[in-house]
This record gives structure tokens, C-alpha cells and sequence, in this order.
């Protein structure tokens, strides 16, 4: 209902009650122009109403919603299922155009929009929770690990063709070794120093490792922020000057560090004083949505890492979060309920026991 709509509804509805139901549509779009034109997150949240109409209104600028349009490319946005397109707010083009994250749509205006408001909000979120002198910040429809590997694949281009090793400051957890092994690469752990009852980085062992395997066979340095004790976070400053020295690229796993507030000042610091090619964080563990995102951001010495793993992800990505998998997970306890014995797992998916190792139980490890 735009203002010319509402000055029509008083002419069937009391002029009085058209006009407060005038203002108060003009109140919400006001929230939606501040932020259109400030780019950053506003002062206070939004009510899920607002949320609702601002994206049903982008949805609905997509070309696949036009009004007695019938598309007849190969791409046109159709679903087959009413109650799929209701789920993700009729929104079916995704984001990104020939490999390019970033790059408009021209079918899908909307959905363009949407995802370059998010990277312009995440950037505010980072800078808010104390990434200061951040240069980029892109969101990737991809869980950590999966992020990990595509800033590896493309700091490749960077670094001598004999670039092989990744030097990585021992965790035990998994993620990080697939994700190094995914692109193609060789993990070279390094052991951390006991100092007390905390294990923290050795930097030592990390400058005799680039001298002993040469920094042109180096592809970078993967340090971790967030961890479990007994292991500390690692000393991204000092490792940012080693790789800085040696000119070796360094890649920081800040899975769930946005949370916390002293590490993203190390990790601005760390991008000002060394060298920093990029930080891959969580988007589910750090804002609450459900599994597959994460944000790869840059400081701006040097943002350019940033763009060129949104500009060589293959296709284009998906805008709506994956479906919940409660009726997997109801699934799964139902199978192995028939195959074990007096129905030992109890009466709720709730109940299915999880390996120590699988649910955090063993080491420190992060929950990249």
C-alpha cells in the first residue's frame, strides 16, 4: 500500500483510520530507507513484520514473481512446490552470475540486493564486535571447513607454483586437516608449547619449519583463534610478522571468535602490524542461523584475497539457509532404533548417543 493506494482506501474505509494505518506503513518504510541509505546495522532491531515485508518486497522484484510473466531461459527461478517457495520467501535465483558471489543478477533484482545488504551488514557486525581497519567481507553459502579450502584454493594464485606445505599450528580437530587435504595441499602440524596449564603457539618451531622446507614451498601458515582449553588461541600478531618477514601467507580460522571481542582486536592487529590474507569465521556459530555460511574478511592493507574467492566460486551459491533436519535426525533414530537391541537409544531422536570425539569431548579442538 503505497500513499496514492492509501488516499483511494478512504474513500471505502473512514479517512481517520486510513491515515493511521497510512502512518504506520510509512513508519516501517522509513526503517527500510535508513537502510537502504546508512548500510549498516540500525540502532535498534527490526520487528519480524518489517523483516518480513522487506524481503517479501525484494522477492517480489525478482522475475520469476513478475506479474503475467512467463520466463523461457533455462534459469528462471520455478519451483515446483508451493510450500518450498513459501519457506524460502519465493526467493529461487540465488546470489552470484557466472561464478562471481558478488556479481548482480539481471533476472533477480531482489535477491541482488539482499545479498549485497548482507555483506554490507556483516561488515558493520565485525566492525562492531572489534575488527577495526577491516578492507572486506564477503559471505560464503558454505560451512567453515568448506570456506577454509576455497581461501587456500585461491591464495594459490598468490604464492610460487611450488607452494605445496601448510604449516599449521596443531588442534585436534578434524575440519581443518579435510580442509587442507581438500585443496589439495600438505599439512605440516606443528607442535604447540606447554607454558603453564596452556598450550600456546610456537613460533620458533613455525620460522624453522619455513627455513627448513623454504618459504616458496610454503603456501601459508593456518592459525586458530577460537579453541577449547587446554589449548590457548594462537599468537596471530607474532605468526603475522613471521609470515610477514618470510612473505608467506597467512590464513586465520576465527571459527567462533567473533563472540568474543579481545580476540578480534588480535586479529585487527595482527592484519595492521604482519601480514593477514584473510579470516574465515562461522556464520552459525557467531550469529545464530542455522549451518552452512561463513564470512571470509580481510583488513585493508590488503583486501583483494577477499574478492578473488568470491569471484572463483563455481556457479552461483544458494540465498536461504538449508532446511532444519529434525525429520532426518527423526529418521535416523527410527532406523537404528529396528537394529538395536531393547531399544537401548530411549524414546526421542534427543537421545542418540554421540561419540566423545564427535560431540567435543576429546582434546581442545574448535567447532569449525
Amino acid at each position: 500500500m503505497n500513499e496514492e493506494n492509501c488516499l483511494l482506501a478512504q474513500n471505502l474505509v473512514s479517512k481517520a483510520y486510513i491515515s493511521q494505518g497510512s502512518d504506520a506503513l510509512a513508519r516501517r518504510n522509513k526503517l527500510i530507507k535508513r537502510l537502504l541509505s546508512n548500510r549498516r546495522l540500525p540502532p535498534e532491531g527490526w520487528d519480524d513484520a518489517t523483516i518480513e515485508m522487506f524481503i517479501q518486497d525484494c522477492a517480489l522484484m525478482d522475475s520469476n514473481n513478475f506479474v503475467d510473466v512467463v520466463g523461457v531461459g533455462e534459469r528462471e527461478g520455478r519451483v515446483a512446490s508451493n510450500l518450498v517457495a513459501q519457506r524460502h520467501y519465493r526467493l529461487a535465483h540465488g546470489i552470484g552470475r557466472s561464478g562471481d558471489l558478488v556479481a548482480e543478477q539481471p533476472k533477480a533484482a531482489g535477491s541482488s540486493l539482499l545479498a549485497k545488504l548482507s555483506n554490507l551488514l556483516v561488515m558493520d557486525a565485525l566492525r562492531v564486535a572489534g575488527m577495526e581497519d577491516l578492507g572486506a567481507a564477503t559471505i560464503l553459502p558454505m560451512a567453515t571447513g568448506m570456506a577454509v579450502t576455497m581461501v587456500l584454493l585461491a591464495l594459490r594464485a598468490k604464492r610460487p607454483p611450488t607452494a605445496r606445505y601448510v604449516l599449521w599450528p596443531r588442534i585436534d580437530q578434524k575440519t581443518c586437516a579435510k580442509a587442507v587435504a581438500t585443496a589439495g595441499f600438505e599439512l605440516i602440524a606443528v607442535p604447540m608449547c606447554l607454558e603453564g596449564d596452556l598450550l600456546v603457539t610456537d613460533v620458533a618451531a613455525l620460522e624453522n619449519e619455513i627455513h627448513t622446507r623454504g618459504a616458496d614451498n610454503i603456501l601459508c601458515v593456518l592459525t586458530t583463534t577460537s579453541c577449547f582449553a587446554p589449548r590457548g588461541p594462537d599468537d596471530v600478531i607474532a605468526v603475522a610478522k613471521l609470515c610477514a618477514k618470510h612473505g608467506v601467507g597467512h590464513v586465520i580460522n576465527h571459527a567462533y571468535g567473533v563472540q568474543a571481542r579481545p580476540l578480534n582486536a588480535q586479529v585487527a592487529a595482527a592484519w595492521r602490524r604482519g601480514r593477514v590474507d584473510a579470516v574465515v569465521q562461522s556464520t552459525d556459530k557467531n550469529f545464530m542461523v542455522p549451518v552452512g555460511g561463513a564470512v571470509v574478511a580481510a583488513g585493508q592493507s590488503d583486501p583483494s584475497l577477499v574478492q578473488t574467492v568470491a569471484q572463483m566460486y563455481p556457479g552461483r551459491g544458494a540465498l536461504t539457509p538449508p532446511p532444519p533436519q529434525e525429520d532426518n535426525k527423526k529418521l535416523l533414530h527410527d532406523l537404528l532404533t529396528e537394529i538395536t537391541p531393547n531399544n537401548s537409544l530411549g524414546s526421542s531422536p534427543a537421545s542418540i548417543p554421540i561419540p566423545a570425539r564427535a560431540a567435543g569431548g576429546e582434546g581442545a579442538h574448535h567447532g569449525g
